[in-house]
């Protein structure tokens, strides 16, 4: 089944130095834009992370330090990406936890503002575990009966995931809708704030802690009784997505009451 689409559809699929959405960065990021009349528009390139390659993501995605030192930093390309991404919906494997946590890291560092959350996000692999609980290539070789060649390489999974979706659509026709909107509502596992998860939204629309001590209460009730707990989280390993989201949260208490 084709995709029945209002707004451009990213799909897209990252490798990078490691799995530390925080410390980590991105060596390849493989988009396919897909428009509302079908048509396709690929962009595969690689990054210099500027931080070494770990040795085990290396084994994973085979991109070594010597493959990337001469390729551009993310901050020359950001501006560039941003606007070619912009207006579009965003669809991936495992783009909730990682893939999107990860790229906007990458933008924020580079002074870039892509809201991710002004954009509906299709997880396929969410909509997959829901349904049949598999991985990437035990999902191509279930919805689409074919062997997924070339895993780990970011172009090969970025097509695999267009392929899987549509196939899902075709799978389920009573209960998935051939409309972005239902299929991100459907794949978005929680209301979550940050791309990290370390702040959600409870079913009253609240801000509160999903890690921690502190884990369940409300954020703007934490911050007001206990202020050095900003200050933790400021200088602590978190990710810049959830500091921002933290800071306006402290500066907008209304809002997330």
């Amino acid at each position: 089944m084709e995709l029945n689409l209002k707004n451009p559809l990213l799909f897209f699929d990252i490798e990078s130095t490691g799995l530390d959405v925080a410390k980590d960065r991105i060596v390849e990021i493989s988009c396919v834009k897909v428009m509302p009349d079908g048509s396709t528009d690929i962009k595969t390139r690689r990054i210099n992370p500027e931080i070494p390659i770990s040795p085990e993501a290396q084994k994973i995605h085979g991109i070594s330090n010597e493959d990337v030192k001469d390729c551009p930093k993310f901050k020359e390309v950001a501006k560039s990406l941003s606007l070619w991404m912009s207006g579009c919906d965003i669809a991936g494997y495992n783009s909730m936890k990682f893939d999107i946590p990860l790229l906007e890291e990458e933008f924020l560092r580079a002074g870039v503002d892509f809201d991710f959350h002004k954009r509906h996000l299709v997880d396929v692999q969410n909509i997959f575990h829901k349904m049949e609980q598999r991985t990437l290539s035990a999902a191509y070789k279930f919805y689409c009966h074919k062997d997924l060649e070339n895993a780990h390489s970011a172009e090969a999974d970025t097509m695999a995931t267009y392929e899987v979706l549509k196939a899902q659509l075709d799978t389920y026709p009573e209960t998935l809708k051939n409309d972005v909107e239902m299929l991100a509502d459907f794949s978005t596992r929680s209301k979550f704030l940050d791309y990290a998860g370390r702040i959600i939204v409870n079913e009253k629309g609240q801000a509160i802690f999903n890690f921690g001590k502190h884990k369940g209460k409300l954020v703007v009730d934490v911050l007001s009784h206990e202020p050095s707990y900003f200050a933790w989280m400021e200088q602590g390993d978190f990710t810049l997505d959830t500091k921002k989201v933290l800071t306006d949260i402290k500066l907008h208490p209304d809002k997330y009451r």
